[in-house]
């Protein structure tokens, strides 16, 4: 059966793959052939390819409508985050929806990881009862629809590192357990199988550690063991799916006894970026240099961002001052102002960038 009566399909296709993302779960529904064709990887890698693939930036951010903040959370005053959206192409923001389980807004300190066309939730604290929660949520950016994926296992644990492969492998370590006690366990998530594996332990307990896929290894920077309390390694460890082993640790990878929520991905498989007090540092081998300064008195940004060569940077010159955003150019080192509307300029907990 032709995907489009009376065109050759490999033409059908060309026209299907220019489909904005938000017009998907429209083309999914108006026939079986559209939705087999669209949900097949080679349909993202054809769009990726012939560059007509979309990217979008996610958030768990806080709300800012007190319309919309009621009952426990506002006798509380504990924020409701829920999902936004931001293109960079176009400049707009828009709100993905919650799954039902959510009422009350995204898990506090949750981690969001792109796996192909779907956004993974993973884990955080239960906004009203305070919980840790081993959840598993994916969005389907195809369909518009929420599933639920087999909860992460062994012990509860938050404030762990997370990063994915951006295909359909999500990676966790580290963070702590019930008893505040720091982890060096890890784990990974096939999210097609819905399947969890148990990875071998890191050399280092890593709590508050972030992680980081790049060069075909996770990376887990920084973080504290149980003694240390919030005093910030400066170390690294990486794991190699393709040996199943994690490499040496490499000390000194930070600049100084900071915690990492900054650090992003650079250009090649040694570089790394961050944002501290006002600058654009960049890891240079073993060396951090500054690449730029942060506009509009953004000392230490919410969030951080990168993708494609671009770096969005959100935050505010001080506590409660209304949030800033821009966006960096890596290979120009040029700035642009991202406009923010108010109904979005909440505080940014966590974010990644989903290429459709």
């Amino acid at each position: 059966m032709e995907l489009i009566p009376g065109l050759p399909d490999d033409l059908a296709r060309e026209c299907l793959i220019r489909v904005p993302y938000p017009r998907f779960s429209a083309v999914a529904s108006t026939c079986k052939g559209w939705k087999a064709e669209i949900e097949l990887p080679q349909f993202r890698s054809h769009r990726k390819s012939s560059g007509h693939s979309q990217t979008i930036v996610v958030m768990a951010q806080a709300v800012l409508d007190p319309a919309r903040t009621s009952g426990f959370a506002k006798l509380c005053h504990v924020p409701i985050y829920r999902l936004t959206t931001f293109e960079p192409v176009s400049g707009s923001w828009s709100e993905l929806p919650l799954p039902p389980e959510f009422s009350w807004g995204l898990p506090m300190f949750c981690q969001l990881a792109a796996a192909g066309s779907d956004l993974v939730v993973i884990g955080g604290l239960d906004p009203v009862s305070w919980e840790t929660s081993s959840s598993v949520y994916i969005y389907s950016f195809i369909t518009a629809t929420w599933r639920r994926g087999a909860d992460m296992p062994g012990v509860r644990r938050s404030f762990f590192g997370c990063a994915s492969d951006g295909d359909g492998v999500v990676f966790v370590a580290g963070g702590h357990d019930g008893e505040k006690n720091a982890l060096r366990s890890a784990v990974l998530y096939r999210v097609e199988r819905d399947e969890w594996m148990a990875l071998p332990d890191m050399a280092r307990e890593r709590d508050e550690c972030k992680g980081i896929f790049q060069g075909g290894k996770f990376h887990v920077i920084g973080g504290y063991g149980t003694e240390m309390q919030g005093k910030f390694e400066k170390s690294c460890e990486s794991f190699d799916p393709v040996t199943w082993q994690w490499g040496p640790v490499r000390d000194d990878t930070m600049m100084a006894s900071t915690c990492p929520r900054t650090c992003v991905d650079g250009e090649a498989d040694d570089h790394l970026y961050m944002c501290k007090d006002g600058d654009v540092l960049a890891l240079r081998g073993t060396t951090w240099r500054v690449e730029a300064k942060i506009p509009g008195g953004v000392y230490n940004p919410s969030h951080v961002t990168k993708w494609q060569g671009k770096l969005l940077v959100l935050g505010s010159p001080t506590a409660g001052d209304t949030q800033k955003a821009y966006m960096l150019d890596m290979s120009s080192c040029t700035w642009t102002n991202v406009e923010l509307p108010e109904k979005f300029s909440g505080h940014v907990q966590v974010g990644c960038f989903v290429e459709i």
